[in-house]
């Protein structure tokens, strides 16, 4: 009879089913950046995400005795309040009376008089891994801005929960916008500090600049790595279910159907009024900050809650998944409303929707990406900072 007890065996079935993460994320830390931002003047570029563990990196920094001199907002503001696509305005923090500029309203990039009584930058948001969620556009122009007025940024790097994967067109750089600016797929399997490396070292920035680039790497931390987002990334991704359907469901923000904003269901849901497909139905509503007069608002939309598929399969299923785009505008019955004009911009290309407009397959659509993700999987390898397995 083994010497093992029943419990230990149990213990070590469940160990290996769910194994003890100990990642230990940029901003926690300290004794590899505090001594960097001694006696500095500096700049933070943070949301609601940056937290080290219970604390954010504001107060963190203040208890600690760092001399902040401003914040730098991005979409959806300092403080996460400000719906998708909102206008966010400069000011001041009434909770820390710092001056809180915005990156996401009259310019997306710092300026050189915001810029002249600052040291150095600290760039600590976390990202969902999606070519047009928007924090890598405001990555690139704040590395811009470094380059162009001899800054250094620091980044404190924090996980990709889609870093598992690679999938998705390649961006047409004719199609280039804040939600794409690179050609890279639509979700690239980088995190923030890798990314910010592909940035530098492919030389995107303005004139082919390079940005003064310091990268506090994360520990016991790969790509492989499931990380649950302990603060939501932006009011629209509310749970780890939304954020890895996201990449598969941004693609209808380009049509005339609903992602469920407006509702419980963020990025959990897919229908509009009269669909002629799916059972599942629920009401869009006007929530200021958060989904301010959604599409098809006090309407009842009919399609598919997805929120289980997000729960039970999206996490394993390393693809984005184009069946409910392919089968809702096969079923649609005014198909020459389905796609509207910021389509190509979020595909990064207006292949996806010729395609899907000729009635392609699925797995003809993803032949056609093959040669360029290869291609980009090789490119991709020179800025990994953590091990990877794809």
């Amino acid at each position: 009879m083994s010497k093992y007890t029943n419990w230990t065996f149990l213990l070590i079935f469940l160990l290996a089913q769910n194994p003890i993460s100990a990642q230990i994320l940029g901003a926690e830390q300290a004794e590899s950046y505090l001594p960097i931002l001694k006696n500095k003047r500096v700049g933070l570029v943070v949301n609601q995400t940056s937290m080290v563990k219970d604390i954010h990196l504001v107060d963190f920094l203040r208890n600690k005795q760092i001399n902040i001199v401003c914040i730098f907002a991005p979409e959806h503001g300092f403080r996460g309040d400000h719906s998708a696509g909102e206008k966010v305005k400069s000011s001041i923090d009434q909770q820390t009376k710092l001056p809180v500029y915005s990156l996401y309203g009259a310019y997306k990039k710092p300026n050189e008089a915001q810029l002249k009584d600052i040291d150095i930058l600290v760039f600590d948001i976390q990202d969902v891994g999606a070519r047009f969620y928007t924090y890598i556009s405001t990555l690139h122009y704040v590395m811009e801005a470094c380059a162009e007025q001899n800054k250094n940024l620091l980044i404190l790097d924090r996980p990709n929960p889609n870093g598992h994967y690679i999938d998705g067109p390649v961006l047409d750089t004719a199609f280039r916008s804040f939600v794409g600016m690179h050609p890279v797929p639509v979700v690239h399997g980088l995190t923030i500090g890798e990314y910010a490396r592909m940035i530098n070292g492919e030389g995107w920035l303005k004139n082919k600049a390079e940005c003064k680039l310091q990268i506090i790497k994360m520990k016991q931390y790969s790509h492989q790595t499931n990380y649950t987002l302990p603060v939501k990334p932006s009011p629209n991704l509310p749970n780890m279910s939304s954020i890895l359907l996201y990449p598969s469901l941004c693609f209808f923000e380009g049509t005339n159907y609903s992602v469920g904003r407006g509702t419980p269901y963020p990025f959990e849901f897919v229908g509009k009024p009269n669909c002629t497909i799916g059972k599942d139905t629920i009401t869009p509503k006007h929530l200021p900050g958060i989904a301010d007069h959604p599409p098809h608002e006090n309407k009842q939309i009919k399609g598919f809650n997805l929120r289980e598929y997000g729960t039970n399969i999206a996490a394993n299923q390393k693809k984005i998944n184009l069946f409910w785009l392919i089968e809702l505008y096969t079923h649609d019955e005014n198909k020459d409303k389905f796609f509207n004009n910021f389509f190509d911009k979020l595909a990064g290309t207006d292949d996806l929707r010729k395609q899907i407009i000729a009635g392609k397959t699925e797995a003809e659509i993803r032949a056609s990406w093959q040669e360029k993700i290869a291609a980009y999987r090789m490119q991709r390898r020179r800025y990994l900072l953590y091990a990877d397995t794809q």
